[in-house]
């Protein structure tokens, strides 16, 4: 796959590449932050359709997402997030290039990634989806069915189809991505660590209608897709990390560069890797198991992993650390994925180092029995 990436000027227009000699090709267009299922749907189907009519398959994405660079502008008096400003964005489910990767996977001729501003926000929809037929040579346009784009989000998929029936330059396919229906997550993201040991899972199953009602109503809630980003953050910041993974259809993940810590986990008997420069979406605090991916050589290894602060030895920072069983590996300085899919139990405070140590035996006993378990079930 191509990955191509494209700067708007001060216009906000944007020069796109000319990809075929024909100019055809079949185009979709997202932030793709988790690649969930409903993404899946979606990649799946404009490269099929690419497949059959022998043309090019794009898929366009954004870099900054466009949520940051709203609330940067909102927070500066409308000021445009600097092209070199470094900016946090700690609620995108992973990182470009993971996006990139699973694009890549879903078998993508070609990528583009555009550079969000205000400017190119600020365009019509009727603009920019010119530009896509005249410039990119689109003619099939593959979306999901809640899809919006351009100046204030006026381009939902009516005016997309009444544009395409119009015009007859470019198809409009599009796909039902969304997943079951009367879904709600809390306008504010929160973090709730679970009360007990074991895997949670989402509040609201088994509700009855008065119940999810209420529930709604207090967390100030708002109706969305199940397949989508904002369920599975909503999942992940309870620790549900295997409703999160039926959504994503894979263990949630994050990527991080090894770094040396206080090596307590060593004179432990289990030297952990500390991770740092993380970027994806951190779930809440809690031991996991799961694995750990070296990027470089894509070795996999069974992990205990700890999210939040040693309180036992009064760290008061939050961090993420891993054990791998069963490996005694030199990750320092290595570029790792770490795979989240149990939740064991809450962080606990111990009033001993041996008390301490007992635990993490029955965390690594645990992590190991739920990593066979996985790995069986993916067979």
């Amino acid at each position: 796959m191509e990955i191509i990436r494209l700067e708007p000027n001060a216009d906000g227009v944007v020069e796109w590449p000319t990809l075929s000699e024909d100019k055809r090709a079949v185009v979709t267009l997202g932030n793709f932050d988790g690649v969930h299922k409903g993404h899946q749907a979606v990649l799946n189907r404009a490269r099929a359709l690419a497949t059959q009519h022998n043309v090019p398959s794009v898929a366009i994405t954004f870099d900054p997402r466009p949520s940051v660079v709203h609330a940067y502008a909102g927070k500066h008096e409308g000021e445009q997030l600097a092209h070199d400003a470094h900016y946090d964005d700690p609620q995108a489910l992973m990182s470009l290039n993971q996006r990139l990767e699973l694009i890549e996977q879903a078998g993508f001729d070609y990528a583009l990634v555009v550079r969000y501003t205000l400017e190119f926000a600020a365009r019509t929809y009727i603009f920019f989806l010119g530009q896509l037929v005249g410039k990119l040579g689109m003619r099939t346009l593959v979306l999901g069915s809640d899809a919006t784009m351009g100046k204030g989000r006026d381009g939902d998929i009516d005016a997309i189809r009444k544009l395409s029936q119009a015009t007859g330059v470019f198809e409009l396919d599009v796909v039902d991505d969304c997943g079951p229906s009367g879904v709600y997550v809390p306008r504010d993201l929160e973090y709730v660590v679970p009360e007990s040991d074991g895997e949670p899972h989402n509040p609201m199953t088994g509700m009855t209608k008065a119940q999810l009602r209420a529930w709604t109503k207090k967390h100030r809630s708002i109706p969305t897709r199940e397949y989508s980003s904002s369920m599975v953050r909503f999942l992940l910041a309870r620790g549900c990390v295997r409703d999160a993974q039926a959504i994503l259809g894979r263990a949630h993940s994050i990527e991080a560069v090894v770094e040396h810590g206080q090596a307590r986990g060593r004179e432990l008997g289990f030297p952990t890797a500390n991770c740092a420069q993380i970027e994806g979406f951190v779930p809440v605090d809690g031991v996991y198991a799961g694995f750990v991916v070296r990027c470089d050589t894509h070795e996999r290894y069974a992990a205990a992993i700890s999210v939040g602060s040693n309180s036992t030895f009064g760290d008061a920072q939050r961090s993420v650390e891993a054990y791998c069983l069963d490996a005694d590996v030199d990750l320092y300085g290595v570029r790792i994925r770490v795979e989240f899919t149990d939740y064991l139990r809450p962080m606990h405070t111990f009033t001993s180092v041996e008390d301490l140590v007992e635990q993490m035996k029955t965390d690594v006993d645990q992590t190991r029995e739920k990593t066979v378990q996985h790995e069986a079930s993916a067979l």
